[in-house]
C-alpha cells in the first residue's frame, strides 16, 4: 500500500494547492519602452560600397539634410535619452536629433555596423559576384564575412545592447541610431522572425522603425517610416464632458 501522497490527489509539480493565507498583490510589471530605431542618414559612399566599419565617413550634404529631417520629426516626442553607433554617420545622425531635445549622445558598442571584415569598403558590384553574397541573402544565419563577424553575432549583440538600455528606462521613450542590417537583424527578433528572412525587411537611411517592449512581449509600431511621426506624441487625457444640468422636478402634490 502506497502511502498517501500529493500525486495520488492529482497534484503536479507544476500545479500548488491554493494558499490558506492572505498573500499580498502580485507587484506591478515595469511599464513598456518605447524603443526608436533610426538608421543614419547617407553618406557619399552609402550604396556603392560596403562601407562597415571604416572610420573617417562623414555624412554627405544629403545626409545632413536627412539628419536635420529626421531630428525634427522626432522634435515633438518625450525622448529622455539617446543612444548611437560609436561610428561618424550615426553620431552625426544622432547629434541632429539630440539638438532638438538638449541631450548628450551616448555611445553604444553593441549597435555598431556588421563586421563586414576584409568586405569593408569593397565594391556592392562586385561583392554581389561571390557565393558568400548569395548566402548572405539566402541563408544568412550561416553567412560569416571573411576575417568578420557572422550576421548571427551580429544579431545576438545587437538585441543584447537594447535590452540593456531598454532595462534602464521602463516606461520611457528612447532613441538608438544604428545601421541597416542591425536595424533588420532587431526587427527580426522582436517580431519573431528567423535570421534567414530579414533580407526581406527594408530600412531606409534615416528611417524610423519603433517597437514597444514590455514584460509581455513586443509590438512593432513603425517600420521603415520617413513620414509624420505625429501619432507618437502623448496625447493628454481626454476631458470628461461636463454633464448638462438637471432641470428642476416640480413638486408632486400631496
Amino acid at each position: 500500500m502506497y502511502p498517501a501522497s500529493r500525486y495520488h490527489q492529482g497534484v503536479t509539480d507544476t500545479v500548488a494547492s491554493p494558499p490558506t493565507e492572505d498573500v499580498d498583490e502580485k507587484p506591478k510589471a515595469p511599464p513598456a519602452t518605447k524603443l526608436v530605431l533610426a538608421r543614419h542618414a547617407v553618406t557619399a559612399q552609402t550604396g556603392p560600397l560596403l562601407s562597415g566599419r571604416a572610420p573617417g565617413i562623414d555624412l554627405s550634404e544629403k545626409g545632413r539634410d536627412q539628419a536635420a529631417a529626421l531630428g525634427a520629426r522626432l522634435a515633438a516626442l518625450p525622448i529622455v535619452a539617446i543612444y548611437a553607433s560609436p561610428i561618424e554617420r550615426t553620431t552625426q545622425t544622432a547629434e541632429a536629433v539630440a539638438a532638438h531635445h538638449n541631450l548628450p549622445v551616448l555611445p553604444l558598442t553593441g549597435v555598431i555596423e556588421a563586421d563586414y571584415g576584409d568586405w569593408t569598403g569593397g565594391k556592392i558590384s562586385e561583392l554581389a559576384k561571390t557565393d558568400l553574397w548569395r548566402t548572405v541573402q539566402r541563408a544568412p544565419s550561416r553567412a560569416r564575412f571573411p576575417s568578420g563577424e557572422s550576421l548571427a553575432e551580429m544579431q545576438t549583440r545587437m538585441v543584447t545592447a537594447l535590452e540593456t538600455v531598454v532595462a534602464e528606462h521602463a516606461g520611457e521613450m528612447i532613441v538608438v541610431v544604428s545601421h541597416a542590417d542591425p536595424i533588420k537583424a532587431a526587427i527580426a527578433h522582436y517580431t519573431g522572425m528567423h535570421l534567414d528572412q530579414f533580407q526581406r525587411i527594408v530600412v531606409s537611411p534615416a528611417s524610423v522603425t519603433v517597437l514597444e517592449l514590455s514584460q509581455h512581449g513586443s509590438a512593432m509600431l513603425k517600420c521603415n517610416d520617413t513620414g509624420s511621426l505625429d501619432e507618437l506624441v502623448p496625447k493628454p487625457e481626454d476631458a470628461q464632458p461636463e454633464q448638462p444640468e438637471q432641470p428642476e422636478q416640480p413638486e408632486q402634490p400631496a
